[in-house]
C-alpha cells in the first residue's frame, strides 16, 4: 500500500531520508512538467527539478500539514521556474528611442504586419464554438472535459474529485472528445 505524501513528510523531518527518496521519486515527472511549461528549455527545467526538490527539503518544517503536499511542491516548483526566468532576462533594445552611434542618431520604424482582423474573428469564433460545445455536453462529460483539458488535472486527480474509478474519468473523457467532435464537426 501507498505512504500518503503527509505521512512520508513526517517521517522525513523525523530523520528518515528514505521516505524523502519516495517522495521525490513520486513527484519528479509531474514537476519536471510544470517547471517545462514555464521555461520551455527540456535541459534547465531537468536542473530546476532538482533545485527544487533541494528548497523542498531545506523547508520541509514549513509544510502544513492541512494543505495538500502537492499544492505546496507544485508552487516551490513554480518559484523556481519564475525565479530562473528573471535571472535569465535578455536585455532589451527600444524601438522608441533614438540610439546615438557614431555617425549620428538612428531611429527604428517596424511596421506591424502581425494584426488581421479576419484570423482575429476567426479565432474568436472557434473559440466561442468550442466553449459552446463543451457547455452543451452532458455535465458527467462536461466537468471531466474541463478538468483534464482547461484544469490540467490528471485522471488519477479528477478521479478523486468526482469519487469515480479512474477507469471511469477515462471512459467519460474518450466520450466527451468523441461528442465533441460530432458537434464542432456540425458547426463547420
Amino acid at each position: 500500500m501507498q505512504r500518503d505524501d503527509k505521512v512520508l513528510v513526517e517521517e522525513t523531518l523525523g530523520g528518515d531520508e528514505k521516505a524523502f527518496t519516495v517522495l521525490v521519486k513520486r513527484h519528479r515527472e509531474a514537476i519536471y512538467h510544470v517547471i517545462f511549461k514555464i521555461i520551455k528549455d527540456r535541459e534547465e527545467a531537468k536542473d530546476l527539478v532538482q533545485e527544487t526538490f533541494v528548497k523542498v527539503f531545506n523547508s520541509l518544517s514549513s509544510y502544513r500539514p492541512e494543505f495538500r503536499f502537492t499544492t505546496w511542491l507544485y508552487k516551490i516548483a513554480a518559484n523556481c521556474s519564475i525565479d530562473y526566468l528573471r535571472k535569465k532576462k535578455i536585455q532589451t533594445l527600444s524601438l522608441d528611442e533614438k540610439i546615438q552611434t557614431k555617425y549620428g542618431e538612428l531611429s527604428f520604424e517596424l511596421v506591424d504586419w502581425s494584426y488581421n482582423p479576419e484570423i482575429e474573428l476567426s479565432a474568436k469564433q472557434k473559440g466561442f464554438s468550442i466553449d459552446q460545445a463543451i457547455k452543451s455536453l452532458p455535465k458527467k462529460y462536461r466537468e471531466v472535459i474541463v478538468y483534464r483539458h482547461q484544469n490540467d488535472k490528471s485522471y488519477q486527480e479528477i478521479a478523486e474529485i468526482l469519487k469515480v474509478p479512474v477507469g471511469t474519468v477515462k471512459a467519460r473523457i474518450f466520450r466527451g472528445r468523441e461528442l465533441l467532435k460530432k458537434k464542432l464537426k456540425s458547426l463547420r
